[in-house]
């Protein structure tokens, strides 16, 4: 079993620094939050920050070259650390949704564990 090393206040407060230095050096690029989440602004806004964590994802999956099923010759190489920078760039997206939206590493990691149990619960009973 690994050792725990997981930072996640640590990166959301980089997150969270990095809102703030964004909304400081590129005024309008982050609005004022926690935001009203019942506001049609606002929710464009989160929407498009989604967005762009999926967009980032999708741009980690091209790195993905073997995976058609139908494909007779393999395609061994892959750039590892390419691939898990676009899935840092995505997570980056998605803790900013959170933060934009009054969340924080506790509830994430709350939500995370409450979920666990939801999902485990289902595999054991055969769902």
């Amino acid at each position: 079993m690994k050792e725990k090393n997981c930072n996640l206040t640590d990166m959301f407060e980089k997150r969270l620094s990095f809102i703030k230095l964004m909304q400081e050096l590129k005024p309008g690029s982050y609005p004022n939050f926690p935001l009203d989440m019942t506001d049609k602004q606002s929710q464009q806004f989160c929407r498009d920050l989604a967005l762009r964590g999926v967009e980032e994802m999708f741009e980690a999956l091209q790195h993905l070259k073997n995976w058609k099923p139908h494909r007779e010759t393999e395609i061994k190489e892959i750039n590892k650390e390419e691939f898990l920078e676009e899935i840092v760039d995505a997570i980056n997206y998605f803790f900013s949704l959170l933060i934009v939206t009054g969340f924080d590493d506790l509830d994430l990691y709350k939500a995370y564990v409450d979920k666990d149990e939801i999902i485990r619960a289902r595999l054991q009973n055969g769902y």
